[in-house]
């Protein structure tokens, strides 16, 4: 697993919030769990440099500040603001997020099934133009 740093292509094109097309984002109440469930994707296969693990301040730090002006000037049509305001939340209670890699949808149903062995707070894959709920 890799140490997330937010990179401008994971932003949304309009308003800036965070927005990271191919790719699935998966928070835990557990931050074991979130590292147990990141191992196993590695041993199942899926590329170690494919998946980030964001603790709860990372979340607040990269992610939270993005939808600071999303909604300016106009309100946003998505629901990418309202999702990192999710993750906010999430994180403001000691969520712990894997963020993974998952182009394809069999690689996301790959993830989820991994993911599905233990309790998890929220799964949204952001797809071009679609956040879709895993």
């Amino acid at each position: 697993m890799k140490r997330f740093t937010l990179d401008p292509s994971m932003r949304a094109t309009i308003g800036g919030a965070f927005y990271p097309t191919g790719y699935s984002v998966v928070m835990f109440a557990s931050a074991e769990d979130a590292e147990r469930i990141g191992r196993q994707l590695v041993d199942n296969g899926v590329s170690a440099d494919d998946i980030f693990l964001l603790p709860p301040r990372t979340v607040l730090a990269e992610i939270t500040p993005t939808v600071a002006d999303a909604d300016n000037p106009l309100p946003s049509a998505g629901t990418e603001g309202a999702t990192v305001r999710a993750y906010t939340k999430l994180a403001r209670e000691g969520h712990t997020a894997l963020l993974v890699r998952t182009e394809e949808q069999d690689d996301a149903e790959r993830m989820m099934e991994v993911v599905r062995t233990v309790p998890y707070s929220i799964a949204q894959r952001y797809r071009m133009l679609v956040i879709e709920d895993l």
